[in-house]
């Protein structure tokens, strides 16, 4: 089959000819759809996360339907079209995963990190990690919910009942955040990169009640702010424009340091809290409400042999919504 392989950290992908793997006990092989680009890829890929198996074909927002079952799986059927996320495996022993904390297992495995991905024609998962979509949105559309759509979903429910809630950093799991956000009923006020009018347009046209630099404050005091962006210094930031007693979450998995701060912008008992992986109760909560929820995933579409051009946009910060990588695609 053909993939995209990350064979050394801090360099592009190289695209290679390898063999379709074949599924163990517990597993499926899926064929690949469509597979998002996420931050986090862009992370293993430039070297910033710093235990991956390599080589290592990246990728971990898959859709696609199941080709082979491995033996015991009988709750799966060939021919079903499934989601593959980024928890690919967790121990389910230690105390984490005992207390219903598998997000935090001690000795997980991830999808694109230490499990091949879904940047090839072919993936195989752990069926227990496999995930039916909602029949409403197509293949492409569905692929950004399996990072952006979940790790937005977790950032948000720990982001409290807050009424006015901020963003940082207007990509693909802001714009799926604050389309839920809205129909939960909340203002959404979104920060971009400063000048950055074409991102601040989009956030409008998605209907966030405001949008600027985040060198700015918005005009209302915040309850909550979600941090996407993977920049330190949007920490302070954040807690200069969220209540006393608000909440700033960190949605991303690597962020560059927090610079120092004056005490005054954490007193006043705010929570600066981070987000860590995702469960699978995550994913079924996400997915029961994104059926209900009309979500629009903005998408652009790239041939599986442009990933590293994706990628490469994706770092520039020049993507409107999400890159998703087809393998069908010319």
């Amino acid at each position: 089959m053909r993939a995209m392989v990350l064979v050394k950290a801090g360099t592009p992908l190289q695209p290679l000819e390898v063999p379709v793997p074949s599924p163990g006990p517990g597993q499926v092989l899926v064929k690949v759809a469509a597979c998002g680009v996420c931050r986090t890829d862009l992370h293993v890929v430039d070297g910033e996360l710093t235990e991956p198996k390599l080589p290592i074909i990246p990728g971990h927002e898959i859709v696609g339907r199941i080709e082979a079952l491995g033996d015991g799986v009988t709750f799966m059927q060939m021919g079903d079209r499934v989601g593959i996320p980024w928890l690919g495996h967790t121990c389910g022993r230690c105390a984490y995963c005992a207390a219903g904390h598998e997000n935090l297992c001690d000795v997980p495995r991830f999808t694109g990190y230490q499990i091949d991905g879904g940047y090839a024609e072919y993936a195989v998962a752990e069926a227990a990690y496999c995930f039916p979509l909602p029949e409403s949105y197509s293949d492409t559309a569905a692929a950004p919910l399996l990072c952006a759509g979940l790790i937005g979903f977790r950032s948000l429910r720990m982001s409290g009942e807050a009424a006015r809630l901020g963003i940082y950093g207007f990509g693909a799991a802001a714009h799926i955040v604050a389309q839920v956000a809205q129909f939960e009923g909340r203002r959404v006020y979104a920060f971009t990169r400063p000048g950055d009018a074409d991102a601040q347009a989009f956030a409008l046209s998605l209907g966030c009640a405001w949008a600027g630099g985040s060198d700015e404050r918005p005009p209302a005091e915040l309850d909550a702010a979600i941090i996407f962006a993977p920049v330190g210094a949007l920490v302070p930031a954040a807690l200069a424009s969220v209540r006393k007693g608000g909440t700033v979450v960190l949605g991303g998995i690597h962020l560059s340091d927090i610079p120092a701060m004056p005490y005054g912008l954490l007193w006043g008992e705010r929570v600066v809290r981070s987000v860590a992986n995702l469960t699978r109760r995550d994913a079924a909560d996400f997915l029961q409400l994104a059926a209900a929820t009309p979500i629009r995933t903005h998408i652009e579409p790239f041939a599986l042999g442009d990933a590293n051009t994706a990628l490469d946009r994706l770092r520039a910060g020049r993507l409107t919504g999400a890159a998703v990588l087809i393998p069908g695609m010319a």
